[in-house]
């Protein structure tokens, strides 16, 4: 047996004393985390890379490089081919200083391209531009459209283009150099032709309100009116009498937009009326073309949104009929999921008919062909179909990585199955969230991929699921971050009083020792169908939980009831009773981690930004025994203030339902509210407006209500900018750190 003397006791003592005072040396060097770091010095600024225009071949994309030339690439190399618009050539009549741009748009023939310049954002989506039109054969730029203008797109034969100006839609004849006004009635605030009104926009993510048929003769359209629509004024400060703006704004129970479809010929110039029905308080959250030049396809949605039918309509004489209907016991989710194949005979959508969302295919008349995917997780995003290989592409919460197939609603992988819904693949293999944006011929797509650790990586892969080669994987940020007091968020699960898992992730100091007491502050937005406890890449807020660990706080993400991807009865639970179960769940986890041996139950904080602020609200009244402080950003604090295609979605109309919009509103529970509440808003939110917290504070003062606020001057739901941001941050940790 070895012996150690007493001299090698001393060696290896002063040996092991060295090491560990070597390493708590390195342990002090780490630097920690400072909000400029975040906000304004972008020192954990995550790259990214620009995507591509892929070309129509497949084999090539296009990109602009850092002095705005646009360059052609191949996928395969990544190598560049050839410049096909040299910046310098972006001079108009001979101006010494050619025209500046950051995006561009092809003709369907790759013939001319449409540049946007002197963008002036409206609203979240929408903007207005100046466009010029460069044709690539013949090296020419010219600017046939005078004003700014909205939406302008080409024709599938490029000689048109068509766009609206004033609430107006024009086409302009590119060969005979001709403008053309094709409605005249067009008025702000009370008749929209080729776009959409404000609630549109919003919450049917729909903006440009016209689309060319395939063969670019006829442009269907749609035509609001909104004369019946109240408006809404918001105040602008900045002049001696601040400037106020006002657009329409339809509020729970309120009126809508009466809207019509009609289709442009662009040959007779003849306007016809689709038939869609005598209904008219409804909505059209989706309308395309199907690959017949004379048949469009007209989505047609019921007030409650719970049965949507496919109408199609014939352009021509506008008589329509229905293929598909869709009826639900809750409602029928909006999606881009509506694809028709070239054949003219079939279609595939999505649907969450057997309790989870999948793919089907329908032929013309409505008869189901086959349920294409299958299972107890759900399709997310449907890429689209290459209708050569008859190989659909989609990415899902079911992870088929291990030897198990099983739906890990927190994660997000890429896959390929065939028309026929056999020989299903995963072509990603990195573990966390991934998504795709495919070439237009499917041959190859970009694997955007990150975890809540990791920053996001891009690389391109062919459609086997092959890697190509990377493109970004933040190397350079990960080595920096090993320079910081990082501790990894950790995953687990934890269930509600209902016995159901509940997604969630947890972020403890550095130094945790589970001897210790510490402070715990939770984060939610528990929106209907979203996710926040997920395996992805979080951005600027992952660092500002990193520096309220440094301070000795845990920090906690839990998604209960109504978040998405745990099969449509978890989702829609909370149907007709918004805010009741999500805040039951959020209560109900914050007094199970509070008897926890290292969480101080009587320091428990709750914060959140929209609908997560208005979960805040809940949680400092109806949870104000549980949780001591409560931060809300831009929060719904009624839903009676708020739009009426998203509340009365989930909650019907005030007029059905109003008890429930009334028992689960904040606004209706502040005397309960015992702790500490800070409450925040951008005063030019069009979407959440700034009465929501005025009203807030208004039944706080009438009940003796102590509460803290902070107003950003016209500032919108987002409550942008660096230096902005950088003071709600510090708002916010300020708070955090004096009352919890």
């Amino acid at each position: 047996m070895y012996k150690i003397t007493t001299k090698k006791r001393l060696i290896i003592l002063l040996l092991f004393t060295f090491f560990y005072l070597s390493n708590s040396f390195l342990i002090a060097q780490k630097q920690d985390i400072s909000l400029e770091d975040i906000f304004t010095k972008g020192t954990f600024a995550a790259r990214g890379v620009q995507g591509f225009t892929s070309l129509n071949d497949g084999r090539y994309y296009c990109n602009l490089d850092s002095n705005q030339n646009l360059v052609r690439y191949e996928f395969a190399t990544g190598k560049a081919i050839d410049v096909l618009v040299n910046h310098e050539d972006l001079k108009l009549n001979g101006a010494d200083k050619a025209i500046e741009f950051s995006s561009f748009e092809f003709s369907e023939d790759e013939t001319k391209i449409l540049i946007p310049t002197m963008a002036e954002s409206i609203y979240r989506h929408s903007y207005k531009a100046v466009y010029y039109v460069f044709d690539l054969i013949k090296k020419k730029l010219s600017k046939p459209i005078s004003d700014k203008v909205m939406h302008a797109s080409f024709s599938p034969d490029a000689n048109k283009i068509a766009y609206v100006k004033e609430n107006n839609l024009f086409f302009y004849d590119l060969n005979r150099m001709q403008e053309v006004q094709i409605t005249k009635d067009g008025k702000m605030n009370n008749i929209i032709n080729g776009s959409t009104d404000w609630v549109y926009e919003e919450e049917f993510a729909i903006w440009k309100a016209f689309f060319w048929s395939p063969k670019g003769d006829k442009i269907a359209f749609y035509r609001f009116d909104e004369s019946k629509v109240k408006e809404f004024e918001m105040a602008m400060y900045g002049s001696l009498y601040p400037s106020q703006t006002k657009f329409k704004y339809p509020k729970a129970g309120e009126a809508n937009s009466n809207i019509n479809i009609y289709v442009f010929d662009t040959k007779s110039e003849l306007i016809a009326e689709m038939e869609t029905g005598k209904e008219t308080d409804i909505y059209y959250p989706r309308m395309q073309w199907t690959k017949d030049n004379n048949k469009l396809c007209i989505q047609r949605l019921n007030r409650l949104q719970n049965k949507l039918e496919l109408l199609i309509a014939d352009a021509n004489s506008g008589k329509s009929n229905v293929i598909y209907t869709e009826e639900n016991k809750y409602y029928v989710e909006i999606t881009d999921n509506l694809y028709f194949l070239k054949d003219g005979k079939s279609f595939i959508i999505s649907s969450e008919r057997d309790g989870w969302n999948h793919l089907y295919q329908y032929d013309l008349s409505g008869k189901l062909i086959k349920q294409i995917t299958k299972g107890n997780w759900d399709v997310d995003e449907f890429y689209g179909v290459d209708e050569k290989m008859k190989t659909l592409y989609y990415n899902s919460a079911e992870n088929m990585i291990g030897k198990k197939p099983m739906n890990k609603s927190n994660e997000r992988y890429v896959y390929s199955i065939g028309l026929n819904g056999k020989n299903k693949a995963t072509i990603t293999n990195n573990k966390g969230w991934n998504t795709a944006i495919f070439n237009s011929a499917f041959t190859y797509f970009l694997n955007v991929s990150s975890s809540l650790n990791n920053p996001t990586s891009y690389a391109l892969f062919d459609s086997k699921g092959k890697q190509i080669r990377i493109l970004e994987d933040n190397a350079k940020l990960k080595d920096k971050l090993k320079n910081y007091t990082i501790s990894n968020a950790e995953f687990f699960d934890i269930k509600n009083s209902y016995n159901e898992e509940l997604n969630a992730w947890i972020i403890k100091p550095s130094n945790f020792s589970a001897d210790k007491k510490y402070p715990l502050l939770m984060y939610a937005y528990n929106g209907p169908g979203n996710q926040l406890a997920v395996d992805r890449w979080m951005g600027s807020n992952y660092f500002w939980y990193q520096m309220l660990a440094q301070k000795g706080y845990i920090v906690v993400c839990v998604d209960g009831r109504g978040t998405g991807f745990k099969g449509e009865d978890f989702k829609k639970c909370t149907y007709q009773q918004l805010g009741k179960f999500e805040i039951e769940d959020q209560i109900y986890v914050a007094k199970e981690l509070g008897k926890l041996s290292y969480v101080d139950a009587s320091r428990i904080g709750f914060w959140g930004w929209s609908f997560g602020g208005y979960m805040a609200g809940l949680a400092i009244s109806k949870g104000t025994d549980v949780f001591k402080s409560a931060i809300s950003v831009a929060p719904v604090t009624n839903w009676r203030y708020y739009d009426n295609i998203y509340t009365e979605r989930y909650m019907r109309t005030p007029q059905e339902n109003g008890e429930s919009y009334d028992s689960n509103s904040p606004i209706n529970h502040v005397e309960k509210i015992k702790g500490n509440y800070l409450i925040i808003h951008g005063t030019a939110d069009d979407n959440v407006h700034f009465q929501n917290t005025v009203e807030m504070l208004d039944a706080m003062i009438k009940k003796g209500v102590k509460y803290d606020s902070e107003f950003y001057p016209n500032k919108n739901h987002g409550i942008g900018g660096s230096k902005t941001r950088l003071h709600l941050y510090e708002r916010m940790t300020r708070f955090i750190l004096e009352k919890l």
